[in-house]
């Protein structure tokens, strides 16, 4: 009998999970380990910030929808991965051996990297729904007293979406209570250009995000290096293309959300250099596999992936839904060869597709390799959008309530779009 551990319940872990146990025999184990009892739905955080959403709209337990599929759930933390031994050694001090590991636990927030930064500084966060709800709270008081937002990712960020999000999505609900001519709104991102994404750009994103920032009052600061984060001000300096300081700019703000860069975890980092990068993500190779502890395959955010172009501050590539779900399966199917003794081959489908939701309209994005040159660049904006987003939301929910193994939903959103299926 062969025992595969997961350690991360999201949205990669938990499709790994159901893929594995749909995969392999009931003579095979499939274990869960997670540091929280819930799933929740990442993409959704952005509309729970200003009280669109509920922690209840979307998670739920993990423990009995698992327990269904014939998955056993941990829920702690692990404190450290003990690879020589092919064992973890988990928060409450037991141990949990393994044949195979897959890591899917997404990213540390480094909030520390900046003064100032995060929820236990002068900032919101939106990357976790306890953020999330927290912004929220802030949002409340804010609205009652209205002043100038400052809203953003800094440098080594690498999750772009949600920030854009997150700014169109605080414009709508402004105008909706009409008090947006009260509310000064500055995007800082340490990106070289509006629209860049941490992808390079996919079509004209460029233009695209420039026009909706001007149409709607958002002015932009474009290659910005967040040096310090007082209570009510934000010190900003802006770079050239040769990382030289050019201006210096202090922002006051009354509601500011800045997206974090992101680490490997704890657990993860502490493999070692030839395991993981120096910011502690695992390095995998074509086939999910760590490269130093080949019976360990990596998922998701937790993986080591190259910026896709040199820019003047730091900008990570992002790990979106499709490509991570993609990683899941190929991970899945290559460890269920080599449990029947065959060499694995499958490779995931590096793919990016992302809707963007923009308060009452939105923007959709296909970048086919997500890592240029692509085959295939597509870019369209409409109300459309934010109506598939919100049914995308509950599908791939329902999905993971229910333990469905299927292709993606986004093969279906590609027959929409007039784009031929993914390879």
């Amino acid at each position: 009998m062969a025992h595969v551990v997961i350690i991360g319940a999201s949205t990669g872990g938990l499709p790994a999970a159901y893929e594995m146990r749909s995969a392999l025999g009931d003579e095979h184990q499939v274990t869960v380990v997670s540091n929280a009892p819930i799933f929740h739905f990442v993409p959704s955080n952005p509309w729970v910030a200003v009280g669109w959403r509920t922690r209840k709209d979307i998670s739920f337990d993990l423990e009995p929808r698992l327990n269904d599929k014939g998955i056993t759930f941990s829920a702690e933390a692990v404190s450290e991965i003990r690879a020589e031994d092919n064992q973890l050694l988990l928060g409450d001090g037991s141990r949990l051996a393994y044949d195979y590991l897959i890591v899917a636990t997404g990213p540390k927030l480094a909030f520390d990297e900046i003064e100032g930064l995060g929820p236990e500084g002068h900032t919101e966060s939106i990357c976790t729904v306890d953020h999330a709800e927290s912004a929220y709270q802030s949002w409340q008081e804010f609205v009652k007293n209205p002043g100038p937002i400052v809203v953003g990712a800094v440098q080594g960020a690498s999750c772009f979406g949600p920030a854009y999000e997150y700014a169109m999505i605080m414009n709508r609900a402004l105008r909706k209570s009409k008090i947006r001519d009260q509310v000064p709104m500055t995007f800082v991102t340490a990106e070289p250009y509006i629209g860049h994404l941490g992808l390079g750009g996919v079509g004209d994103s460029k233009t695209m995000f420039e026009s909706e920032f001007r149409q709607n009052d958002i002015k932009w600061i474009t290659n910005a290096k967040v040096k310090t984060i007082a209570a009510g001000k934000m010190i900003v300096e802006q770079v050239n293309d040769q990382a030289e300081t050019i201006k210096t700019h202090q922002l006051p703000f009354d509601f500011a959300m800045m997206l974090p860069a992101f680490k490997g975890i704890d657990c993860v980092a502490k493999l070692g250099d030839k395991a993981v990068n120096p910011r502690g993500f695992l390095k995998v190779d074509e086939y999910q596999r760590n490269r130093k502890y080949p019976n360990i395959f990596g998922v998701g955010v937790c993986i080591a992936i190259n910026p896709v172009e040199a820019t003047p501050l730091p900008v990570g590539a992002p790990k979106t839904g499709y490509m991570i779900e993609s990683m899941a399966k190929a991970a899945t199917e290559n460890i269920k060869a080599e449990i029947e003794g065959s060499e694995p081959k499958a490779i995931a489908t590096w793919n990016a597709i992302c809707l963007a939701d923009m308060g009452h309209t939105g923007a959709a994005f296909v970048a086919m390799p997500q890592i240029p040159p692509r085959n295939t660049v597509w870019m369209k904006k409409g109300r459309w959008v934010h109506i598939v987003k919100k049914a995308y939301e509950k599908y791939f929910i329902y999905k993971m309530k229910n333990g469905i193994v299927e292709p993606a939903i986004e093969n279906q959103l590609l027959k929409i779009f007039g784009i031929e299926k993914l390879k």
